[in-house]
């Protein structure tokens, strides 16, 4: 029976090192900083010139220039709200300064359905969170913009600033027509279509059955 050397130790295995994961925010971070590099500070002095000229002075302005500055200011609700008021007074019926998370983006989410009710396609619109989280302010800024190009083409005298800031938007023109005009489309449809009227199946034979030549 070999005898087993004294002083010898059962050499371990190799241990393998595991790969270093960067932290997991890493990927939503590289996200937010395309998002951030669309956000525009000259469009910010525009936008922040329109709104001051557009809401009463209680509403202020930025307490500093730069995108953390601007959304402090829009944050809860209360500029947006005062703006489409300006433009279509009573569309949003109460604005109340609140301390409370709930409170300010529900004044916010009132500013967006006020919006759409002013013609701004759904798709043109911010989320809320993407003002209140300040996640993506550049959807902030285009919502805004098209917000004073639809008010620009309106040309219903509410627009107060440089109609040059915004370019002009198309809008839909709705038809109405009376339920005569409409009989009367049908008509001609029906002329244009051709009329059965005096036809018969006279000298047709049947499915499947000889034709008799006489």
């Amino acid at each position: 029976m070999p005898v087993k050397p004294r002083g010898m130790k059962k050499p371990k295995p190799p241990t393998t090192k595991m790969a270093n994961k960067g932290p997991s925010y890493g990927l939503s971070r590289e996200v937010q900083m395309k998002i951030d590099q669309k956000y525009d500070p000259e469009l910010e002095n525009i936008l922040v010139q329109w709104i001051t000229s557009q809401c009463p002075a209680e509403c202020g302005r930025p307490e500093e220039e730069g995108k953390s500055g601007f959304q402090k200011w829009l944050k809860d609700g209360t500029v947006l709200s005062h703006l489409i008021n300006s433009l279509a007074p009573g569309s949003v019926a109460k604005i109340q300064t609140s301390a409370m998370a709930f409170k300010q983006m529900e004044q916010v989410s009132q500013f967006l359905k006020a919006c759409e009710r002013y013609g701004i396609a759904a798709t043109d619109l911010f989320q809320t969170v993407d003002l209140w989280e300040g996640k993506d302010m550049a959807s902030v800024q285009r919502t805004l913009m098209n917000l004073g190009g639809v008010a620009v083409t309106k040309s219903d005298g509410q627009f107060r600033g440089d109609p040059n800031w915004f370019p002009k938007k198309s809008m839909e023109n709705k038809r109405e027509f009376s339920k005569d005009k409409l009989k009367e489309g049908q008509s001609v449809i029906g002329l244009q279509m051709g009329t059965n009227k005096g036809a018969s199946q006279s000298g047709m034979t049947g499915y499947g059955m000889p034709r008799q030549i006489l």
